[in-house]
């Protein structure tokens, strides 16, 4: 889940981390208090959940109070790759020396944290990693939740040369790698990490994004959800107990276990299709769980076919053909369906839906064919 810059500066703030004075405003004139608070020059900077706001005009400075209105005014008319800025982080306008870019996050092909840092900023940080790959410094935490300080000083010297100021990052650090740990998140990023002309570092950007997988554990981050981004679909096969990823295939995928489920989608790219998600109906052997990933998938007018592919193990297939069964009664189907049942109560499933006018498959392969020819017709 990703949160709002707003709101990723405060639990950075909360964690140590030096950032710029601000807070956020809906209307213009809280705007106006907040700036006469901190002192112009200030930047408005719009809240939204997507990249480019800089680019996109979303992001300006202004000077007094009379610029101020006009500017947020303007902002507040705004919308950034589709969304509305209803929004603005106002910020004291501070005199950058330098810009650097940190974060921190999880390598999966490693299997550990990595801290990331570019000396060279991070306005186009993926790019920089292209092109220019050595000026992105890497610090891997190999397994640990602290900085090993043994290791510690080559990495932060590639970035800082200032005794001072690499005391004072190396906390910043420190700091970024508790909040990373202490919250669960995905992501943690300063971007850009500034030296202003005082020679002070500030963050003078915050991202966070939190594995929700790990809400349990943070029922108040859930609070700071921004609905206005989430997919209504994902959302609602969340309460359904489902597991759902929604993609730009026309393939639809209902599977149980999530290792199938990404073998499914692999199998029918190769073979020549498009999937349209990812969803797992778990182990479970409720039939409504088929009923709800069968209305949530034929809400999207591109698919051309549905693929429902079930290795039973917890999951008896019987049930599964019961759910189809019943969805067949309750939705109206737009487009076929290729079934593939095997294992637990598989010969049980398959007369109940022969019974039915349905034939099934007993093979992946065979059913991905099928499912793909019926999307090219």
């Amino acid at each position: 889940m990703k949160i709002h810059e707003y709101q990723a500066t405060e639990i950075f703030k909360k964690a140590g981390i030096p950032v710029i004075s601000g807070r956020v405003a809906t209307e213009v004139y809280d705007a106006a208090l907040i700036a006469d608070e901190i002192g112009y020059p200030v930047v408005l900077k719009s809240q939204v959940l997507v990249g480019g706001r800089g680019k996109a005009g979303g992001i300006k400075v202004v000077k007094d109070k009379h610029e101020l209105e006009k500017t947020f005014q303007e902002l507040k008319k705004l919308k950034i790759k589709g969304y509305p800025v209803e929004k603005i982080l106002v910020v004291k306008a501070i005199d950058i020396k330098k810009e650097i870019y940190i974060g921190i996050t999880i390598d999966s092909a490693k299997d550990d944290v990595v801290l990331i840092a570019s000396a060279a900023g991070g306005v186009e940080i993926e790019e920089t990693a292209k092109t220019n790959p050595d000026a992105i410094k890497k610090f891997y935490l190999q397994g640990e939740k602290e900085i090993d300080h043994h290791r510690w000083p080559v990495f932060i010297r590639s970035i800082f040369e200032d005794p001072a100021q690499k005391e004072a990052a190396t906390k910043i650090f420190q700091n970024l790698v508790k909040v990373f740990f202490e919250y669960d998140c995905s992501i943690a990023e300063i971007n850009p990490l500034v030296i202003d002309g005082k020679g002070q570092i500030l963050a003078a950007d915050a991202k966070i994004n939190f594995d929700e997988n790990a809400f349990f554990r943070h029922e108040e981050l859930v609070k700071l959800r921004d609905l206005r981004y989430e997919n209504p679909d994902e959302l609602e096969a969340k309460e359904k107990g489902l597991s759902f990823v929604k993609l730009d295939g026309n393939v639809g995928c209902i599977v149980n276990g999530a290792g199938l489920a990404m073998a499914t989608m692999d199998i029918v790219k190769l073979t020549g299709g498009s999937p349209d998600n990812f969803l797992d109906v778990g182990g479970s052997s409720n039939p409504e769980k088929v009923l709800n990933a069968l209305k949530i998938i034929l809400r999207n007018k591109n698919i051309k076919a549905i693929l429902i592919n079930i290795f039973g193990g917890i999951t008896r297939c019987d049930d599964i053909a019961k759910g189809i069964l019943e969805a067949k009664k309750q939705i109206t189907m737009t487009v076929p369906l290729v079934v593939r049942l095997t294992g637990t109560n598989e010969k049980e499933a398959k007369e109940l839906l022969a019974k039915n006018g349905l034939s099934t498959y007993s093979t992946m392969r065979e059913a991905v064919d099928k499912v793909v020819e019926l999307t090219k017709s």
